[in-house]
């Protein structure tokens, strides 16, 4: 197995390096006091193929292998976690239009969201159906002639700021086959949003509710076929889950980064602190940790890549340990500088918070270990899970 990266993909973390230190490291810091959405930075990153990166030709996206824009994604977060996070859910969704959207769809959001004029969000957690998706309530109802959509959906990233909504909705009975999923203009006629909530991080991205009171889409916003629409979200987030877990490997890095640095220039009892072993150790289990979930986020990619039978397993086990890895590395770090670190002159404290929410969302690790036991319980899966 190599594990060397090739010439293009070395090109294409520079790239995103070179953005992430231009574009995002600068004004992280910013954005994620005053809370500001940073649409003309995404737009920018857009221009660099960054809003499409696996997006089907079809709509002008790049087409990468999900490898391949780890990479892009890890470099980005090392800077700023919450705006990549952002990045990440924009990519999944602009993928699910670009796959499964009809003619109609792909022509009118296409270009616009693979080049970051226009932005997506993703619509599945609703009040009451967070961990268990399947039992969402958002009805659309055939009338005849258009799609009508009525109901809720909550901790939608970039609610209120973006431009087109992917939603679920159910179109049937009770259960993951009754649901289908549409795209939806972040602007209908119906389409109403609950104010910006008050977070703990992911401060550069706003988080709503949206309320949906007898919005009207045509026939041509469907998904796919009618009762599809779970199986097309699990299949956004076997790729999301992978992206939440580079955001955590790229904040990992960027806080390994940090603490090396002020390591060497930290001086105390006559020394670097760099000097002292028991130091030494902690950035050694700290780094150790940070390239286990790095390959162990590769290796999910490279399965869901191949249309491996497992993939969605590797997903959840790659979610879960990075996720983890990457808080405790933040967190290493923070710990490391001392008093210096809770304070927000320090990009530690941010790191830390921006991460903390990886291990809730596209999937909480308890939900990922739930995946996870299932599979290695079945009576097939010694071979299979190797």
């Amino acid at each position: 197995m190599d594990f060397e990266l090739s010439e293009d993909q070395r090109a294409f973390a520079a790239t995103a390096r070179s953005f992430a230190h231009s574009e995002l490291a600068p004004f992280a810091a910013q954005w994620d006091r005053e809370h500001v959405f940073p649409r003309d930075t995404l737009r920018a990153a857009g221009e660099l193929g960054f809003c499409g990166l696996y997006a089907p030709e079809r709509i002008g996206g790049l087409a990468l292998p999900r490898l391949d824009a780890t990479l892009v994604f890890e470099e980005l977060a090392a800077a700023d976690p919450s705006t990549t996070a952002f990045l990440t859910i924009h990519n999944m969704a602009t993928w699910m239009l670009g796959i499964w959207g009809s003619d109609a769809v792909c022509e009118r959001w296409g270009a616009d969201l693979v080049s970051g004029a226009k932005l997506a969000s993703y619509c599945l957690t609703e009040p009451g159906a967070g961990s268990d998706a399947g039992s969402l309530k958002t009805r659309a109802e055939w009338d005849g002639a258009q799609w009508v959509l009525n109901g809720g959906k909550a901790f939608i990233s970039g609610a209120g700021a973006t431009d087109v909504l992917i939603v679920m909705a159910r179109t049937g009975g009770a259960g993951p086959s009754g649901v289908s999923a549409f795209v939806v203009p972040a602007d209908a006629p119906g389409v109403s949003y609950g104010k910006q909530e008050h977070k703990m991080g992911w401060n550069s991205q706003p988080t709503r509710t949206i309320a949906f009171d007898g919005v009207r889409v045509g026939a041509e916003a469907l998904l796919g076929a009618e009762g599809e629409g779970f199986k097309l979200a699990m299949k956004g987030l076997d790729g999301g889950r992978i992206n939440i877990a580079t955001c955590s490997v790229g904040a990992a890095q960027g806080a390994l980064d940090a603490a090396r640095r002020y390591l060497h220039d930290r001086r105390q009892f006559g020394q670097p602190l760099a000097s002292l072993q028991a130091l030494q150790f902690r950035i050694a289990d700290m780094a150790t940790e940070l390239v286990a979930a790095r390959q162990m986020v590769r290796l999910a990619a490279a399965k869901l890549d191949a249309g491996h039978a497992e993939a969605s397993t590797y997903c959840a086990m790659a979610k879960r340990f990075a996720t983890d890895a990457g808080f405790t590395v933040c967190n290493e770090a923070l710990q490391l500088h001392g008093g210096y670190g809770y304070l927000n002159e320090f990009p530690l404290e941010r790191l830390v918070r921006d991460t903390r929410v990886h291990q809730i969302l596209e999937g909480t690790n308890e939900i990922m270990r739930v995946i996870v036991s299932r599979r290695v319980l079945q009576d097939d899966a010694g071979d299979a899970i190797r």
